[in-house]
């Protein structure tokens, strides 16, 4: 049985609220900059401690709530970020070791956001990153027992779905209705998309399969968290239960996404009218289908009372990859009366692999690694439409590691490079360029790096590790705190029609926000300006879907990398 635990966000709030006045109730007042930036939720008792400066000091100290200096230490050089034109020098506190409340103070006059040093730092931040896939659910009414103030009725039963003519075939012509209910909506709208799902799906499972037992014992106050099933695993099934339906069973072809014809606006679930449709099936969605299916079928066949569902999953995924042997080039276009997110990819080698890779350790049947061989790739950081890593995962992981050496060398010469650039650039993180969900790129590299630790038990990859967290915590070149619900400079206007729609000031907690970027600088209009520095260009404004949306595929990472990490960082 699961532990019980406090709900988290509400609690946090609160703290970090009364913690805000650390500065001003000293005996010397100090001024609280963002120059002087932190993780805004909880450092370890053991392991990383930085602060960044972008303020010329060359020390300073920890102080506690009551201004007595705990510890001092001397700043780093200077370091310079070409992405946010400025440059940041290090204060390294890793040294103290005393769980507490404290701040930075330097040049006696300047403090930073209140400084929690804790036993279990990434415990709430895991938990809320997890729940918000409860709160995302489609078809459910979110009740108040496990919601709180972010209660709502359920809406989208989707029993009701038309087959577009994009999807027509002879067994379901167009206008034909069948019934696709449950999953995730995808991100800010209301739609479901298979190929994001995919990637989304299976980093959830991974986070399992790394970190069993840690999962095993957390509680995020769902309505399964009463069952023999790990919460995360209950949340898994929603979506892959939904997933199911979005196949074919007549000939194994996967649709490509369930939507309205156009987006909704900001309002709530159960408010909208507008036709759901399923909209054409594609060699990727059956690709990404395949392979997230037949993870499933291994990880689901070990779950108490889930072997005849993990069987299930294994012969759905064959299905869909019989379907896209006879269908290689099947690539999506949204249809022109469609104009929801097309996730267009017309690149499929990397979901070859991957699917490839997923069913040679499933079944054991060489034709699959035959397959996977032809198509292998270099190691990269995993998007929805660049998922060979995932292959690579997967298989070094797997008891069929030895078949894969290679593999992992490739595998950790890439980490590897990660962590020299981590080492060189200014705000500790391995990003290179801040892309559409930059902060998406960050957990996922995170998320490469605790696979590494996992791999070779060496802590580097582990220090590494914290530090995109701490990024996406608050130590980046914006000063936000990227995850709602956490930290003193926090994400209040995000992208997401149920947190714009609910009347509820804050937003739902624990969604990690798209990040900086300029993709696109005018989603607010002209008149609001952005920097033209990529990693500072981002805007706490509901109309910003390119910086401030949020995504399952982007929390994801979030949950693996925040529970990773608590599973190990004592």
């Amino acid at each position: 049985m699961k532990k019980n635990n406090i709900y988290y966000s509400l609690f946090f709030v609160f703290a970090t609220t009364m913690l805000w006045s650390c500065c001003s109730s000293k005996p010397k007042e100090y001024v609280v900059s963002e120059d002087i930036l932190i993780n805004q939720v909880a450092y370890p008792v053991q392991g990383n401690k930085y602060a960044l400066l972008r303020l010329d000091a060359s020390d300073f100290s920890l102080n506690d709530a009551d201004g007595n200096i705990v510890f001092k230490g001397k700043t780093g050089p200077w370091k310079k970020w070409d992405l946010s034109g400025d440059s940041t020098r290090i204060a390294d506190f890793s040294k103290f070791s005393t769980a507490g409340e404290y701040s930075i103070v330097v040049n006696d006059t300047l403090c930073s956001y209140p400084v929690v040093i804790s036993e279990r730092p990434y415990d709430s931040v895991g938990k809320a990153a997890l729940k918000a896939f409860y709160y995302n659910r489609s078809n459910m009414e979110i009740e108040e027992k496990y919601g709180k103030e972010w209660s709502r009725k359920g809406g989208h039963s989707d029993t009701v779905v038309y087959i577009h003519k994009s999807a027509a075939s002879a067994s379901r012509p167009e206008g034909s209705v069948i019934s696709s209910s449950g999953g995730w909506y995808d991100a800010g709208d209301y739609n479901k998309y298979i190929v994001n799902s995919g990637i989304t799906t299976y980093t959830l499972m991974l986070s399992y399969f790394l970190n069993p037992e840690y999962h095993h014992n957390l509680n995020v106050s769902i309505p399964e968290s009463e069952n023999d099933i790990p919460d995360i695993l209950d949340e898994v099934l929603c979506n892959l239960n939904w997933m199911l339906t979005m196949q074919d069973f007549k000939d194994g072809g996967v649709y490509h996404k369930l939507t309205t014809k156009n987006f909704d606006g900001f309002i709530m679930p159960d408010q909208v009218t507008a036709k759901r449709y399923m909209v054409g099936k594609s060699t990727s969605a059956a690709l990404d289908f395949a392979a997230t299916m037949a993870f499933a079928s291994r990880i689901f066949k070990d779950v108490n009372g889930q072997q005849k569902i993990a069987s299930q999953f294994k012969e759905r995924a064959q299905l869909a990859w019989e379907w896209a042997k006879l269908n290689p080039n099947n690539y999506f276009l949204n249809p022109s009366d469609i104009t929801t997110g097309e996730y267009k990819d017309t690149s499929l080698v990397d979901e070859w692999f991957w699917a490839a890779s997923e069913l040679y350790l499933t079944t054991g049947n060489a034709d699959y690694k035959e397959v996977l061989v032809r198509n292998k790739e270099k190691v990269n950081t995993p998007k929805w439409d660049v998922v060979n890593t995932l292959g690579f995962i997967s298989l070094i992981t797997s008891d069929k590691a030895e078949e894969f050496v290679s593999l992992q060398e490739e595998y950790l010469d890439f980490v590897n490079l990660l962590l020299l650039q981590d080492q060189q650039s200014a705000y500790s993180v391995s990003v290179g360029e801040m892309a559409w969900g930059s902060n998406s790129d960050v957990a996922n590299q995170g998320v490469l790096k605790q696979v590494g630790y996992n791999l070779t038990q060496d802590e580097k990859y582990q220090r590494s590790a914290q530090n995109d967290l701490d990024y996406l915590l608050g130590r980046n070149a914006t000063a936000y705190c990227f995850v709602t619900g956490f930290g003193n400079k926090t994400p209040m206007n995000i992208h997401h029609r149920p947190s714009g729609a609910d009347g509820v000031d804050k937003p739902v907690p624990g969604f990690l926000v798209g990040g900086p970027n300029i993709i696109v600088l005018n989603d607010c209009g002209d008149e609001v300006q952005r920097s033209l520095f990529p990693a500072k260009s981002y805007i706490d404004m509901q109309c910003s879907f390119s910086t401030n949306e949020i995504a399952i595929n982007w929390n994801a990472p979030l949950v693996l990398l925040a529970s990773s990490i608590n599973a190990h960082v004592n």
